[in-house]
């Protein structure tokens, strides 16, 4: 089965996502090889590099890959203050994986565009993976994964079409 591309970030999307970190924060940004993913990645380090804090490194991965080791280590490597993914359900799950088994990286240090919470990602990915993992919806709204699925601080449990 072909992935599914995420769909393009909006303005409101990335204000929120920069919000949910802490200003002169280190990042490493992380995000599939697709166009949307790719444009998040970009648009959040202009961002981010524009007086709010610095940018260690962005890493890409691809969607399918035999393990994604290489690009955890590089992903974890710096030691950033927080990670910011973007990137397809399906390759976000693997990458998110193979981070938890072999690396220090923490979900509860990590903010997301909406593709990365997805019901879908969260599934794949499996019990726990990326519990602790906040993020922004395209409408601006945020979000943060535990206990199975998705919650907003002011509105309950999204529904699983919720996030995208």
């Amino acid at each position: 089965m072909p992935p599914d591309p995420p769909a393009a970030h909006t303005a409101a999307e990335l204000d929120a996502l920069v919000g949910l970190l802490p200003r002169s924060a280190t990042v490493v940004i992380g995000h599939g090889r697709d166009e949307a993913s790719t444009a998040a990645a970009r648009a959040f380090a202009a961002r981010w590099q524009a007086g709010v804090g610095s940018v260690l490194d962005v890493v890409d991965w691809p969607e399918q890959a035999a393990s994604w080791l290489r690009q955890a280590r590089r992903f974890t490597a710096p030691a950033p203050d927080a990670w910011v993914v973007a990137g397809g359900p399906r390759g976000w799950a693997g990458m998110s994986r193979r981070l938890r088994r072999s690396t220090d990286w923490d979900p509860a240090r990590t903010a997301g565009f909406a593709s990365a919470g997805s019901a879908l990602a969260a599934a794949l990915a499996g019990p726990g993976t990326l519990d602790g993992l906040r993020g922004a919806t395209a409408d601006g709204r945020t979000w943060q994964l535990g206990d199975g699925g998705a919650q907003s601080a002011d509105s309950g449990r999204f529904a699983d079409g919720d996030l995208t």
